[in-house]
């Protein structure tokens, strides 16, 4: 049934309850420098802003979802025979999932000359295609994956040796690392089929320990713990980023005065389009058998193996699917870096990731681009008490875990139901 007012109103307090206890740190107070000494000073204005924005939103999403709850279930009610249709909170309303959109592509249009607002917006859409990556494997199917950042690794590092020894280009190496990725999904996967729960976490949780310790040992080809340097830029269709000179570049192509912000600018063009084209992907998976069969082996594995289901496939493709999202947000990473070293890729890279899944709701598209906002802003605002950083971090993520055990927007319920009009026997 749809939540009342009351309902509503209780779940947009207690979110900006949790808004209140990480705000006071990060936004309501910050250091200003006086007289050679540190002081604290207040930002209460801003801190209330912020507050009351959280509500607000809370309340709308939560009465945008029980309208599309109550559409949905009215149309599965009216129907007149059987079929397979979107579950209720699966996706969120267009019109919010159209604004987020418009936002997004605005954004560099609006801060065009401000570089830390997009290199910050291109790192937090960096972790959505991580988030949206290991969501397959965690949110869909179910397998605790704690070696993400193994793959996110093996792409950058497959990136930077195809770019640097071989000459490939960005757009021709993207599809070969996606690929290689993929095997090493395969080989993760492969040897982890009869695990579950603690264990396969272990697994992977070794695995993405090995990946690291073999590119800090393996010198003659990674670099060892110097990395890979100079790794190229991707180019506009060929033009590169830089000072007019005799080869043609983008801005004497297009009789633009030369400025560092067209490559930053690019670069958020194409992590956007790349974080589009993955949710894409992973929608229209969900909808596909394979995709109801990963949901069904999240919720029971053994009634999946008594009806005759390869459990064998649907594991390995999880795997293999999570692994080149993983790989490709990897190729991008290495891109626009142009360096990278093992010390890019620990366990605490897994670790985010995985709580960008558990925060935000495992299954839930939009809760890993809410949460990645939340990992990835608050730290920034926060940079003024760096050394209670993560103490205020880890405190706040086991209250919202608390409170919301569930995650931000969780979603279990499965992605297509079946629907049909009550028959009289």
């Amino acid at each position: 049934m749809p939540a009342t007012l009351a309902e509503r109103g209780r779940d947009a307090a207690a979110a900006a309850a949790i808004a209140l206890l990480l705000g006071i740190p990060m936004i309501g107070l910050t250091t200003v420098d006086q007289g050679g000494a540190l002081r604290v000073q207040t930002r209460w204005p801003w801190l209330a802003v912020f507050v009351i924005a959280v509500f607000c939103g809370r309340w709308l999403l939560r009465y945008g979802l029980d309208r599309l709850r109550t559409r949905r279930t009215r149309a599965r009610s009216d129907s007149t025979g059987t079929a397979a249709r979107p579950a209720p909170g699966g996706r969120l309303p267009g019109a919010l999932a159209w604004l987020t959109f418009g936002i997004s592509l605005a954004l560099p249009l609006v801060f065009s000359d401000n570089r830390y607002v997009i290199d910050t917006a291109t790192t937090v859409l960096i972790y959505v295609m991580l988030g949206w990556g290991l969501n397959v494997v965690v949110g869909l199917a179910g397998l605790l994956d704690m070696g993400h950042a193994a793959f996110y690794a093996v792409g950058a590092y497959a990136y930077a040796l195809l770019s640097t020894r071989f000459g490939w280009g960005f757009w021709e190496a993207l599809p070969v690392a996606a690929l290689i990725a993929a095997v090493f999904g395969l080989a993760v996967g492969w040897p982890s089929l009869r695990l579950r729960g603690d264990y396969l976490a272990i697994v992977t949780l070794g695995f993405g320990e090995i990946i690291r310790v073999v590119l800090l040992n393996g010198a003659e080809f990674s670099g060892g713990p110097n990395g890979i340097s100079q790794i190229p830029r991707p180019s506009f269709f060929g033009l590169p980023f830089a000072p007019p000179g005799e080869a043609p570049t983008f801005a004497a192509f297009f009789g633009l005065e030369f400025s560092p912000m067209h490559r930053i600018l690019f670069l958020y063009y194409v992590i956007l389009m790349l974080a589009l084209l993955t949710n894409a992907l992973v929608l229209r998976l969900r909808r596909l058998p394979i995709g109801r069969a990963w949901e069904a082996m999240r919720e029971d594995e053994i009634a999946c193996r008594a009806l005759g289901m390869n459990v064998t496939h649907i594991k390995l493709s999880a795997f293999a699917l999570g692994a080149v999202l993983g790989g490709v947000a990897g190729v991008f990473f290495a891109a626009r870096q142009g360096f990278i070293s093992p010390e890019s890729f620990t366990f605490n890279e897994s670790a985010i990731i995985l709580a960008i899944v558990v925060l935000g709701g495992m299954g839930s598209q939009f809760g890993v681009v809410l949460a990645s906002l939340v990992l990835v802003l608050l730290p920034e605002i926060g940079r003024d008490f760096a050394e209670y950083r993560m103490l205020l971090f880890g405190a706040a993520m086991i209250l919202i875990m608390i409170w919301r055990p569930g995650g931000i927007l969780a979603q279990r319920e499965p992605t297509l139901r079946l629907a049909a009009k009550d028959r009289r026997v």
